[in-house]
């Protein structure tokens, strides 16, 4: 009997440890059989807070490392169950953009909406799909890059996995599906590392129209800002510009999750506010 007992004990133990290692094995597998496509879905969710306001502060260094400074504040919101984010841009300083705004409509399926405000006119105009290559404020970031783009727009592969920093990352090859995309955006491909743990961006190459290398982003300082949700944001982005020398930085100096954030913010007549 204690023979039996014994070797019922051991096979059950043994049926635990074999049922923990199939286990482990198959969430690894889960891992990685996740599509290009699908790593780059999941990177767009990890950065969509219900809503966020912050202040931050936009260097622009041109190619003889003199630099300019923007104060900025922003604030998001989602909307439409998640699938739209909008977001405002409000220029604090220096004297010569203060007021300028920039109002985005981020959708999730198609092409953004984008609005800028120039107080200097006192007239608020529509950004055109065709300007979205566009230099953002006099800086190496254009409106493109500051929106999510539509996934549908494009083809997904992934390349390797790679460490950015000592972050275990996939590195991701995006191309638009036709020349029209490639147009509007300014890019004829993209390569970008995303984080294995927290699907967040940590570095991005960018060419142009010619397949030249452009410009290169490395993003860092990465903060959870809703432990629930696991949604984060980059507290430094810099693109730097490989074929001109220029570089700017996004340094976020404070950011809040607030979800509460109100409406009024989101539309055109703000924007026009003093």
């Amino acid at each position: 009997m204690r023979v039996g007992r014994y070797l019922f004990s051991n096979m059950l133990v043994l049926g635990v440890i074999v049922g923990l290692v199939i286990s482990a094995g198959m969430n690894a597998d889960a891992g990685a059989t996740l599509t290009a496509k699908e790593i780059m879905e999941n990177a767009a969710l990890s950065r969509k807070l219900d809503g966020s306001e912050a202040v931050m502060k936009l260097i622009i260094q041109n190619g003889k490392g003199e630099k300019r400074e923007r104060k900025i504040a922003m604030v998001t919101k989602l909307f439409d169950n998640g699938k739209t984010e909008k977001r405002v841009y409000r220029f604090l300083s220096p004297a010569d953009v203060k007021g300028t705004g920039v109002l985005a409509f981020d959708y999730e399926n198609k092409g953004d909406d984008m609005w800028i405000y120039l107080p200097a006119l006192r007239k608020t105009r529509r950004i055109v799909t065709s300007e979205r290559s566009k230099a953002f404020m006099g800086s190496e970031f254009s409106y493109a890059d500051m929106n999510t783009p539509t996934l549908t727009d494009y083809t997904f592969r992934t390349l390797k996995e790679e460490a950015v920093d000592g972050v275990s990352c996939w590195l991701i090859e995006v191309k638009p599906k036709n020349e029209d995309v490639a147009e509007d955006e300014g890019y004829s491909k993209k390569k970008i590392w995303i984080a294995k743990e927290e699907y967040t961006i940590r570095k991005a190459l960018y060419f142009d129209l010619e397949g030249e290398l452009l410009k290169e982003l490395k993003s860092k300082n990465i903060e959870c800002l809703d432990e629930l949700k696991k949604r984060y944001r980059s507290k430094y982005m810099e693109m730097t510009n490989k074929q001109n020398g220029r570089k700017s930085i996004f340094k976020i100096e404070k950011i809040e999750n607030i979800p509460n954030t109100k409406d009024l913010y989101f539309t055109t007549e703000y924007l026009e506010r003093p």
